[in-house]
């Protein structure tokens, strides 16, 4: 595996990759692609942290930052790091391409004097790389709330100490216009839309207690379910370690990696 800075003539495959990355895990469209198109030309791109993974000489992973910033009480603001998407071909996932690109990024970032890394994510994946939840840190979501996909790195001890506040990052992530994600995807070639497996299949494999309180999710599909975490799913009541073994291995048998 070859880990390197993106290059130009790298756009277009990367957007490829990154649309069929995602593209089982959109409840209605893919847009993950227009976003890294757009993400490239805000002023808080940074273009010293956009690397691709190599395989063979196909690229087969992508990670891309953006500046973002806590700001305290007084408005005074801390610059930081925010990453996304995190993109890994569908046939080299959950092989530790994605762990590579982190782990070599964060090394670059660290060169580059930033203090911190902050996301959303999967609680479960990524305290496998040193994440922890921002609320730790005192930090919140811009509109002052806490939960365990939003998630804090420091890049070097004491990274943090002192720095308490809210949480923004670009506006590009949030201004992905429903018209402009279609005009961007009639440019690739068709790809039949995703058909979301039914939580059924999981549902048949548990005891009365442990189905009871999944249903009491209301989740309809497998895929939404991928993105609960093991926390939040043991302290349903009803829901005991076989139970959380049972989710885990039928997660697995339809190609979701779950669980700490």
């Amino acid at each position: 595996m070859i880990l390197r800075l993106e290059r130009p003539e790298d756009y277009r495959t990367v957007e490829e990759l990154t649309r069929d990355a995602f593209w089982k895990n959109s409840r209605h469209m893919c847009d993950e692609h227009l976003l890294v198109n757009r993400l490239r030309n805000v002023s808080s791109f940074v273009k010293e942290l956009d690397y691709v993974a190599e395989m063979n000489g196909k690229i087969v992973g992508h990670i891309i930052y953006t500046k973002s910033k806590v700001e305290d009480g007084s408005g005074k603001g801390y610059e930081l790091l925010t990453f996304g998407p995190l993109s890994v071909s569908p046939e080299y996932q959950n092989t530790g391409i994605g762990k590579a690109l982190m782990l070599k990024t964060f090394e670059e970032a660290r060169k580059l004097r930033y203090r911190a890394v902050i996301i959303f994510g999967h609680p479960d994946y990524y305290p496998r790389v040193g994440f922890r939840p921002a609320s730790e840190f005192g930090i919140t979501t811009a509109d002052g709330k806490n939960f365990d996909a939003f998630m804090a790195l420091p890049l070097y001890p004491g990274a943090l100490d002192g720095i308490t506040g809210r949480f923004f990052f670009d506006p590009v992530y949030d201004n992905l216009d429903e018209e402009d994600v279609l005009e961007f995807e009639n440019t690739f070639p068709h790809k039949e839309p995703f058909v979301p497996l039914s939580v059924s299949l999981l549902l048949a494999h548990l005891k009365p207690e442990a189905r009871i309180a999944i249903e009491g999710l209301r989740i309809k599909h497998l895929d939404v379910m991928s993105h609960k975490s093991e926390a939040e799913l043991s302290a349903l009541p009803g829901m005991d370690a076989q139970s959380i073994d049972i989710v885990r291995k039928v997660l697995a048998e339809y190609g979701y990696r779950w669980g700490r």
